[in-house]
């Protein structure tokens, strides 16, 4: 029987903003300051949604501003030096597609497994977890630019 594929929603619409936004300040290292506006408008962001994403991202370190009619945002870090995986951690606190793969608080017993430690469904899931934070750990702002 014939199947329609659709996708998991794995990423909130914040993250995938934070991830535009970044890269969009990614292309600009080195040179000038972007506007929330210039921001918003590239992107297609809504601004006030942007307006959370970027202090969210300051307050980490990984963005600087800078006030005025001559201000703006500017990465306050290298592109190489950023990840995607942190920006996916520091918007959706996980990774893993299951709570009882979680290490940190987000862990929670399964529901439905007998014995975690010989769950079929767990142990495959493990590997896409495995898999999903290798890439995204080793993927920075500065490989998603060269492309």
């Amino acid at each position: 029987m014939p199947y329609q594929i659709s996708y998991l929603k794995m990423l909130s619409k914040q993250t995938r903003y934070a991830m535009l936004a970044t890269i969009f300040l990614a292309r600009r290292y080195g040179g000038e300051k972007a506007t929330i506006a210039q921001i918003a408008e590239s992107e297609r962001i809504p601004q006030r949604v942007l307006e959370r994403i970027l202090l969210k991202l300051k307050n980490r370190g990984y963005l600087e501003s800078v006030r005025g009619k001559v201000g703006g945002y500017l990465l306050a870090c290298r592109p190489e030096d950023i990840t995607l995986l942190d920006i996916v951690i520091l918007f959706e606190d996980s990774v893993s597609m299951l709570a009882c793969l979680c290490t940190d608080d987000e862990y929670r017993e399964c529901e439905f497994c007998k014995d975690e430690a010989t769950c079929p469904i767990r142990s495959t899931f493990a590997g896409i977890y495995h898999q999903t934070v290798e890439v995204l750990r080793t993927t920075t702002l500065a490989d998603i630019i060269k492309h």
